[in-house]
């Protein structure tokens, strides 16, 4: 079973160095992302989203500052930890199988077969496993990217614009796709887009990067799963922009 983490971060600071001078995406930044739930970042390129999504995960550090990762007993531990981007990134010469089974390429059999299976079954690919890339549209190509990501049953789900590259009617539908798996699956997800009806649609809480910091916090108390029909998901969409562009 999935472990329930929260995140805790603490004067992160994250600098770049340029020709033009450095630049400062991130600036003695200090949140928490609660445990087992929802929170999207937004903010205008640059603001340093994809920063702090890459601090998280480990594949860059900071300058200073600290990332903890505190399990329910309120200790300090290593969680799992997968993460989705834009593009699915697979693998042309393998199949769907293949480039889902790569992610627990270490785990012993039958447990991979079944990892792999389990995982295809909850994103809807059961019955696909055989095709390969070249074979499947946008939104199937991402639901193998979001099953490589769910096949090691992470405890942290980290998500950059993992939505943002496909048509209207399909990131609708993968929308309410990815709630169900959450109802199935409960983790910790930081989810980083640039649509703010998106996060309205998927999270729980909404934070706006700008300036090196949080500039903005939006509660999101909304039953799922939601659509665009509801008018609450306007009126809070409206209002996140109004006072994003405040």
């Amino acid at each position: 079973m999935t472990a329930m983490f929260r995140i805790e971060i603490d004067s992160l600071t994250k600098s770049f160095a340029e020709q033009s001078g450095g630049v400062i995406p991130l600036h003695d930044l200090t949140l928490q992302f609660p445990a087992g739930a929802v929170s999207a970042v937004i903010g205008r390129s640059g603001c340093g989203k994809t920063t702090l999504l890459r601090q998280i995960a480990g594949i860059d550090a900071p300058d200073r500052g600290s990332i903890r990762f505190v399990d329910e007993s309120g200790r300090g531990a290593r969680p799992k930890l997968s993460v989705v981007f834009q593009e699915p990134r697979l693998f042309a010469w393998m199949n769907v199988r293949r480039n889902v089974e790569i992610a627990v390429r270490h785990a012993p059999e039958p447990e991979r077969s079944k990892a792999v299976d389990a995982a295809l079954e909850l994103v809807g690919l059961a019955g696909r496993d055989r095709a390969y890339p070249d074979e499947l549209s946008g939104g199937m190509a991402q639901r193998v990217g979001l099953a490589r990501a769910l096949v090691g049953e992470p405890d942290i789900l980290l998500m950059d614009e993992a939505f943002g590259a496909l048509d209207a009617i399909t990131r609708q539908k993968l929308y309410r796709e990815f709630v169900a798996i959450l109802e199935k699956r409960p983790m910790t997800v930081v989810l980083v887009t640039h649509d703010v009806t998106e996060a309205v649609m998927l999270s729980e809480r909404v934070l706006r990067l700008a300036e090196g910091g949080v500039r903005n916090r939006w509660d999101i108390d909304l039953p799922y799963p939601r659509n665009l029909a509801m008018p609450q998901v306007g009126v809070l969409s409206e209002k996140i922009l109004s006072e994003f562009f405040a």
